[in-house]
């Protein structure tokens, strides 16, 4: 061959190899995991779960690329236990963080709710913990809310933090680290320019990042000039229309979209799992019953602090180029304590060595939107008084059964049939309440829930007064 064409022959080799290499490089690659968590989302707040008056143009790209869970559920009804779960794996009830931290307190009711354990314990494995370990740099902004400064996302694996707390106007929130910021500046703002710039700094090794927004929930606050156009903008007669709410979730649509737009930019968005969701159902209105209407979680029942569907029934979206396909629809149901097993994974990390872990992977749903999981049940426990009275639940199939540690009363619901629980069926079908029952009563005792006890102090005509738990006097109406 003459000297040419084999240099030719060579050259064409040599790039074959080289295209085959970094194919089998790139498959790889441990995946970049974003995840971004939105405070108070109601199921039917953006435009791809239905609404027809907010504007999420970004959130709604992202249902687009990836896969929109539609029967995914916030392992709790409040923050503090959903958070818990997604950091632990586990249901929180094994760990004793059923409320909000520190939780409410009725001192006269009929019983006595379980008081919640103040933090998340230090020795949870945390799936930043199980990320560090499979070489991931790690990062947390915004909202913790599982325990105070010993015991804050830098104590569990997590490698660059900022926490924060308090309104959405700065300087009406605070950071620790303490961190300079104009006055004025939008906390959700904020906080996405942490997340980009810790993406931007570590974009040369697999890296998790979790953002947890405070927006969406009370106070009401949003930028003025947002807040004009929804004030502008027909109404519908149901659903969101609140022009300060739909505004908030407009900036937090903002947010994903940046950072959509900043994978984009540095070519990271093939190799990145990005994960949208929600810790709890929309709130209607303060559990005092004060306060301005916020929205409402229609089709579905209820809101936040309660376990009809509108308070643990949560949008969920993941994109996760070449795997999860793109546009797809999944009905399987879904709970937050699977995102630490399908995180694990994912980045290929060890198992063998962490703590009991209740979820279950997702990747097989992602990678197949129509396959199953291999559960009987998903389970539910707020023995405390909110929006409803102290209850736990087990949606096994389309079944969904309530039950009230007041009065021992069930409620059965199909909720194929009625999305809505505005049909209780336990009258007829027995057979059914007992069989859910008794699969309720013995996970609970699996997981050592602690339940409610009589009240020896209970006063009806001061049952509906709310305490604090931190002052031990009440709540000012």
């Amino acid at each position: 061959m003459p000297t040419a064409r084999l240099a030719r022959f060579v050259l064409l080799l040599c790039g074959l190899l080289l295209i085959v290499g970094t194919r089998a490089s790139a498959a790889e690659q441990k995946p970049n995991i974003v995840f971004i968590l939105i405070d108070d989302l109601g199921w039917s707040d953006l435009g791809c779960y239905g609404n027809t008056f907010v504007e999420t143009p970004h959130v709604d790209r992202l249902a687009q690329q990836g896969v929109r869970f539609t029967d995914f559920y916030a392992a709790g009804a409040v923050c503090s236990p959903t958070r818990a779960s997604i950091q632990s794996g586990q249901y929180q009830a094994r760990l004793g963080i059923t409320d909000f931290i520190p939780g409410h307190w009725r001192p006269f009711e009929k019983l006595i709710v379980p008081e919640v354990t103040g933090q998340l314990p230090l020795d949870i494995v945390t799936p930043a913990e199980v990320l560090q370990g499979a070489g991931y740099r790690t990062g947390y902004f915004g909202k913790w809310h599982l325990g105070g400064r010993d015991h804050n996302p830098d104590k569990q694996g997590y490698g660059t933090t900022v926490v924060t707390g308090g309104r959405h106007f700065a300087p009406r929130f605070r950071t620790t680290p303490r961190v300079d910021i104009e006055d004025g500046t939008y906390l959700a703002d904020f906080l996405t320019d942490q997340t980009v710039d810790f993406i931007e700094e570590n974009r040369e090794e697999p890296f998790f990042v979790f953002l947890s927004h405070y927006a969406v929930h009370i106070p009401l606050e949003a930028k003025p000039q947002t807040v004009a156009k929804y004030e502008d903008k027909p109404k519908p007669e149901a659903g969101i229309n609140n022009p300060t709410y739909a505004a908030m979730i407009e900036h937090v649509d903002d947010s994903v979209g940046r950072i959509m737009a900043k994978l984009d930019e540095l070519d990271l968005a093939e190799n990145t799992l990005l994960v949208f969701t929600s810790d709890n159902g929309g709130l209607r209105q303060t559990y005092t019953g004060t306060g301005p209407i916020v929205t409402s979680n229609a089709p579905l029942r209820g809101e936040k602090g309660e376990l009809y569907e509108g308070g643990i029934r949560v949008p969920l979206i993941v994109r996760w180029p070449g795997v999860a396909p793109q546009g797809a629809v999944c009905d399987e149901p879904t709970i937050s304590i699977d995102f630490w097993p399908t995180f694990a994974e994912a980045a290929g990390a060890q198992l063998s060595q962490h703590q009991t872990i209740d979820g279950l992977s997702l990747l097989p749903v992602l990678r197949d939107p129509q396959a199953s999981l291999d559960r009987e049940a998903i389970y539910f426990h707020y023995p405390h008084y909110h929006h409803n009275r102290p209850a736990s639940a087990i949606r096994a199939g389309d079944w969904k059964l309530i039950e009230y540690f007041e009065t021992g009363n069930v409620e059965l619901f199909n909720l194929e049939q009625d999305i809505s629980e505005s049909r209780n069926v336990a009258g007829q079908r027995p057979e059914r309440v007992v069989r859910l029952k008794r699969q309720l009563a013995q996970w609970r005792d699996s997981v050592d829930a602690k339940m409610p006890r009589p009240n020896p102090k209970h006063d009806p005509e001061r049952a509906d007064e709310w305490w604090s738990r931190r002052t031990r006097k009440p709540l000012a109406k």
